[in-house]
């Protein structure tokens, strides 16, 4: 039975969520502290994303952040066992931080980082593990754990899924930043764009992505994750497998009528 989440009468403390037009958005809300992950936002954006997934009205994720920085990685002061003050959370416990990138790999639901600034250290598994990513084109990215004496191990599991290992080794051997368009060209990000049209953009593409078939998204999306991890032949039986359980969906019957019929499709 597929799990009902809610979320009536909960306090978010660390973002904000709105629905609109089969798009869930979930902005980081910790500007003050440039959007660091604590333990609280981790926890909130677990359960978001997990409510995303089980919600079939969305379509879209974004996730976007208020303030100048998009996040900057990990809290280092609730790492180090100082905690802040602040208001309370009511988000039931749902996981721990590693399981955000499990969250973003499993959700089958396009996903859009919408990045308006830096990006720092363990921000960038938000970024690796988004099906798409867009960037002002004067935001930077950088793992800088290494000038810390720390080195980025949670982050490598999307970095090289992403980069290739020249450039990702280098990118967190050294820990120095690099700009947007390097981004781009790094495949880190879909696109480096004008900071002012970086809202209109994410809101084409998100539209464009909510107005396609959402069950065979999620048909797709899973058999590409899962396929991502097999060897060449075992992995053609199993898309074969995924292609008869598609066109078998309702997506496909209703896709192939509106074809026939010369009409737009109608997912819902």
């Amino acid at each position: 039975m597929t799990e009902q989440l809610s979320l009536e009468g909960l306090t978010f403390t660390t973002l904000k969520l709105d629905f609109a037009d089969h798009i869930f958005t979930i902005t980081l809300n910790r500007p003050e502290a440039k959007n660091a992950i604590n333990p609280v936002m981790s926890n909130e954006l677990i359960y978001a994303l997990d409510y995303a997934k089980e919600t079939r009205a969305v379509r879209v994720v974004v996730i976007a952040a208020e303030g100048d920085v998009f996040c900057a990685g990990g809290d280092l002061r609730s790492m180090s066992g100082r905690a802040g003050d602040g208001p309370v959370s009511t988000v039931p416990k749902r996981g721990e931080t590693d399981d955000i990138s499990l969250r973003l790999r499993h959700i089958n639901k396009p996903v859009i980082s919408k990045i308006q600034g830096p990006v720092f250290a363990g921000a960038l598994l938000l970024v690796f593990n988004s099906t798409h990513a867009y960037a002002a084109d004067h935001a930077h990215f950088s793992a800088p754990e290494i000038k810390r004496g720390i080195w980025p191990f949670m982050v490598m599991a999307g970095l090289f899924r992403v980069m290739n290992k020249r450039q990702g080794l280098d990118f967190i051997m050294r820990g120095e930043r690099i700009s947007s368009t390097e981004a781009e060209n790094y495949g880190l990000i879909n696109q480096a764009v004008p900071a002012d049209k970086l809202d209109e953009i994410v809101e084409k593409i998100a539209g464009n992505l909510a107005s396609l078939a959402p069950g065979t998204m999620q048909i797709g999306l899973a058999a590409y994750t899962e396929q991502d991890d097999m060897d060449f032949d075992p992995a053609l039986p199993a898309l074969r497998a995924k292609l008869d359980e598609c066109l078998k969906s309702a997506d496909a019957k209703e896709g192939i009528s509106a074809f026939l019929e010369k009409r737009e499709p109608n997912w819902d």
